[in-house]
């Protein structure tokens, strides 16, 4: 039994929010007694078919109706994923937010471009190795290492035992800024005996180790040396401050300036500066109106955008939007990431016009993942060697996969859970089971509205992007309920302009003999007549055209 712990006095219940259905929206509740706590509060962005959602943002239904209990968020780290729902959950559910020094910089950063919020929340910064009570649970900030500073695990010790969280990770001996992932804790806390394992799945499919992000200091020191006589533009993620140094190194070694495009990056390297988590040497930056005073040849441009995000700044760049930076012959554009699942066809499309513009464009070989692949996963499980094992952050093939690792190490198949959102886990040492569900899901965020956009208006919308819209209109006499004019039919998305007097033409005819005929058998009710109308027109265009339009009669009365 964990020393670090009181006597089990019960069980503990884990409730992923979000997170295991998909890269992104990754949040977890642990519950003991008449505690709770939230590990991380992320956003996903919007699948293809989302037409018009701007993000999508876990359901926290649970916290609300529980928030007497709820004690606080503990993060991770800074990236979107994990804590992006933080401003729209927060006005909800207003509790403390506890996290690492950079993290926390990033989080104020965002709460306080919304509302009041910043002002609302209590936020407590939390160093590697300092631990903070929350009601039944204390939590451990543990450093580990991935691809932006300021990474932690979590212990997360309860009356019922000790469970470990850990973030996103990978293992580095040689990390670009601070110390190597604290391996000696987590053996530590093994010995002690560790309930269970929370750990990163993302790369669970994939042999060996993760490189070092201190592997690419000889890339960019290549990309940089054999492209002397050409500007160049890195693509990167933004919160990826340390590829953001190297790449700041290789520009001073070569005696260059550099700019900062993008939002997100400009904002993230000036929080980054302020907490002394990037180094940057004098007179080294420029502003993107200041680049142009600067043979090209002696330049380097950083930009968000790797992604193939159509509002991002290199995809500006690509297609000729930018108001500032054009890009052709005598620019090597390099892409430091891999695409993510999904944008792999967004990402080709940039390359392919940076490539017909003239650019030489390098976009292997320059990036290393922040993800543990299998052989660290297995590392990790040998120090803490956890009664259970519940994989989280992926999809169910990540999950899956480690699920399978972790029964080759030796953990019995009925203590390996592979959850789904809203899944309640209560478990202790005698014995773990699934004994419910909670609400959980996702919420669309739609310019201002949040959750008002459900899966009925997105198949309205999918429906008038395949197939258009027809609206037709009648109007009646207010006290008779006669037909006075009409029907007009007009139509968008559905026909072609050039043909679609005639057509148009045809159906108002047709819908004019149905209406008249249904005034004719004295029917003057809106509701039969809509559908009439609507049944008409729907006919029409399927016989003519195989095609569901949607249909959207309107009666006026004057």
């Amino acid at each position: 039994m964990n020393n670090e712990t009181k006597n089990n006095a019960g069980k503990l219940k884990i409730i992923p929010l979000g997170g295991l259905e998909q890269i992104g929206m990754n949040i977890t509740a642990f519950e003991y007694g008449d505690s709770i706590i939230v590990v991380d509060c992320g956003l996903a962005f919007p699948e293809g078919d989302m037409l018009g959602i701007d993000l999508v943002i876990p359901d926290v239904t649970y916290l609300k109706d529980n928030i007497d209990r709820v004690k606080g968020f503990v993060i991770t780290h800074g990236h979107e994923d994990h804590i992006g729902g933080l401003p729209y959950v927060l006005r909800e559910v207003n509790v403390p937010i506890y996290a690492t020094k950079l993290t926390m910089g990033i989080i104020e950063k965002k709460l306080s471009e919304t509302e009041d919020l910043l002002k609302k929340i209590k936020r407590k910064v939390i160093k590697f190795g300092q631990s903070v009570n929350m009601g039944e649970f204390r939590v451990e900030f543990i450093r580990t290492n991935h691809s932006i500073v300021d990474a932690a695990a979590l212990a997360i010790f309860s009356p019922a035992g000790t469970v470990i969280h850990t973030g996103d990770f990978k293992v580095d001996y040689t990390p670009v800024y601070g110390d190597s992932i604290d391996l000696e804790r987590f053996a530590s806390l093994g010995k002690k005996g560790v309930l269970a394992l929370l750990c990163d799945s993302t790369n669970a499919e994939r042999p060996g180790f993760t490189p070092s992000e201190r592997t690419l200091e000889h890339t960019f020191d290549t990309i940089f040396g054999e492209h002397r006589n050409t500007r160049i533009i890195v693509a990167t993620f933004a919160s990826n401050v340390d590829r953001v140094q190297q790449i700041i190194n290789a520009a001073c070694k070569y005696g260059r300036k550099v700019a900062v495009e993008g939002r997100s990056m400009v904002s993230i390297i000036d929080i980054a500066t302020e907490l002394n988590r990037i180094s940057i040497p004098e007179n080294t930056l420029v502003s993107i109106d200041e680049i142009k005073n600067y043979p090209p040849e002696k330049t380097v441009l950083i930009t968000t955008g790797s992604q193939g995000e159509s509002m991002a700044a290199l995809s500006r760049i690509a297609f000729g939007t930018h108001k500032k930076i054009s890009v052709g012959a005598g620019d090597t554009v390099v892409f430091s990431s891999n695409p993510i699942p999904g944008n792999e066809k967004a990402v080709t499309k940039i390359i392919n016009e940076l490539l017909l513009k003239g650019a030489d464009v390098i976009f292997q070989d320059a990036h290393v993942s922040g993800h543990a692949c299998r052989e660290e996963i297995k590392l990790i499980y040998s120090l803490v060697q956890p009664k259970y094992s519940v994989p989280v952050h992926g999809e169910y093939k990540h999950l899956y996969a480690q699920a399978k690792l972790a029964g080759e190490l030796g953990i019995p198949k009925e203590n390996i859970f592979i959850l789904r959102s809203g899944d309640i886990l209560e478990l202790d040492e005698n014995g773990a089971e699934i004994t419910g569900k909670a609400p959980a899901g996702a919420l669309y965020v739609d310019g201002l509205g949040v959750g008002d956009v459900g899966t009925s208006v997105l198949k309205d919308r999918q429906r008038l992007a395949v197939d258009g819209i027809v609206i037709s209109t009648i109007v009646v006499d207010e006290y008779s309920g006669s037909l006075l004019s009409g029907p007009n039919v007009i139509t968008r998305g559905v026909i072609y302009v050039k043909e679609s007097e005639e057509v148009i033409a045809e159906a108002r005819n047709m819908l004019t003999e149905a209406v008249t005929a249904a005034y004719d058998k004295g029917i003057s009710d809106w509701g039969r007549l809509k559908n009439i109308m609507s049944s008409t027109l729907s006919d029409f265009f399927w016989k003519k055209y195989k095609r569901r339009p949607m249909i959207l009669p309107i009666i006026m009365d004057v």
